[in-house]
């Protein structure tokens, strides 16, 4: 199977000035096709040529799982993010999150420390857990939930390549600008499933 680069559901200056067109042309266009083009290559008749991403990240190890775990954890980022302001949190999700963080705001304050200090490379993730409890994670370099049977309802990429240009090493800039651009829609419509 040959997986392909999926299209940006917006176009490349959509979330600016929050993230600009130079930073997702690079991100996107670079960053995001040199890991599919990376699995692509590795995967060439292997015993993992004909699954999908997710049964990748689930059975694969080392560079096969880090580059299809690159490749998922980017396409889901990339719908987390929408025109800014474009979206609000639903009754529902702002229920759930009030029940398990204490509030929306509570929440958002969790999640950006959460991403902030992410030590070197990596993902914050909102996820559901097996019994429906919401919780926010880490995760180092191509790590994704579902290696921990977690559901990912949200992520903020917090690898260098998401912020330099904008925010040069201020990672705590860029975190709170993340949620100008936040899709609350794909988080509510994820956290419904």
């Amino acid at each position: 199977m040959q997986h392909n680069l999926p299209a940006l559901p917006y176009a490349l200056d959509a979330l600016e000035p929050y993230i600009s067109r130079e930073t997702l042309t690079y991100h996107y266009n670079k960053h995001h096709q040199t890991y599919l083009n990376n699995l692509n290559k590795l995967i060439v008749d292997t015993e993992f040529a004909t699954l999908s991403l997710s049964e990748l990240v689930t059975q694969a190890t080392g560079p096969i799982l880090n580059n299809a775990a690159q490749v998922w954890n980017h396409t889901f980022y990339w719908h987390c993010l929408c025109q800014p302001q474009t979206t609000t949190v639903s009754t529902e999700l702002s229920a759930a999150l009030t029940k398990h963080f204490g509030s929306v705001e509570q929440f958002k304050q969790q999640f950006t420390q959460a991403a902030i200090t992410v030590f070197g490379s990596g993902w914050a993730w909102l996820v559901k857990n097996k019994n429906g409890d919401l919780a926010i994670i880490q995760t180092s370099n191509a790590g994704n939930p579902m290696q921990q049977q977690q559901q990912a309802l949200l992520t903020c990429d917090v690898w260098e390549h998401a912020y330099y240009i904008d925010y040069r090493n201020d990672r705590s800039m860029y975190v709170t600008q993340f949620w100008h651009l936040l899709n609350w829609d794909f988080v509510a419509a994820n956290f419904a499933q």
